[in-house]
């Protein structure tokens, strides 16, 4: 069994370092005492919800497309897509590995964001990449998590986490609009409304856990 050096403990369980005061462990590790109760969800379930969002996402794409067909530079189908597929990636990344779901879809965003910018630059630089790209992208990655805490039914601490990461990622295309580097601020609000949206709703699901879950973190 592991011991903390600083707090005189033993610890069951392979952890690597302490709980209490995060101190590396000595000792062999033992195994946990408690069973690990797997995550049980419909994945037939979660396939048709993306699909129907999918189909959703592509219809709005087509009604943007009629009323500002003068004012787009770029057709918005052509990014739609680029959200589904992320919103579809991150989904399947959380049904198939269920853990650092965040710091995925934090990747994910960034690095098609990089993509869409460099792209925008080497095309003469219309900022189509900030002010339709990454606020579609992102909200995209919002509808993807709400997806997965409703239907896979993830811990509460994750469940924070998510939430934390949907504020975020609301965030990041409304200073977009504050610093004038987009050419329309309509997507760029969409995007923080619907984060703002999706927090409700995660809070209305679980959010006396997610406070008492807090409450023990601060130890408050």
């Amino acid at each position: 069994m592991r011991r903390c050096p600083e707090c005189a403990v033993a610890i069951e369980g392979d952890w690597a370092t302490c709980p209490l005061c995060e101190t590396e462990l000595t000792g062999e590790a033992t195994p946990r005492p408690l069973p690990t109760i797997p995550l049980e969800f419909s994945r037939r379930l979660v396939l048709r919800v993306l699909f129907i969002t999918s189909l959703a996402m592509i219809a709005a794409s087509f009604v943007a497309q009629l009323l500002f067909s003068r004012e787009l530079p770029i057709g918005p189908l052509r990014i739609v897509w680029l959200g589904i597929v992320s919103m579809w990636l991150v989904v399947l990344m959380a049904v198939r590995k269920r853990r650092n779901i965040a710091k995925g879809t934090v990747y994910l965003i960034v690095l098609v964001g990089l993509v869409c910018a460099y792209w925008d630059f080497l095309t003469g630089w219309h900022a189509w990449s900030l002010t339709y790209a990454i606020p579609i992208v992102c909200g995209s990655a919002i509808i993807a998590l709400l997806i997965s805490v409703r239907l896979m039914r993830v811990e509460v601490g994750d469940h924070i986490l998510y939430s934390i990461l949907t504020v975020l990622l609301g965030i990041v295309p409304l200073v977009f609009v504050v610093f004038g580097w987009v050419t329309h601020p309509l997507p760029s609000a969409i995007c923080g409304g619907l984060s703002l949206l999706v927090l409700v709703l995660l809070q209305l699901t679980r959010g006396a856990d997610m406070r008492h879950e807090l409450a023990k973190r601060l130890n408050v």
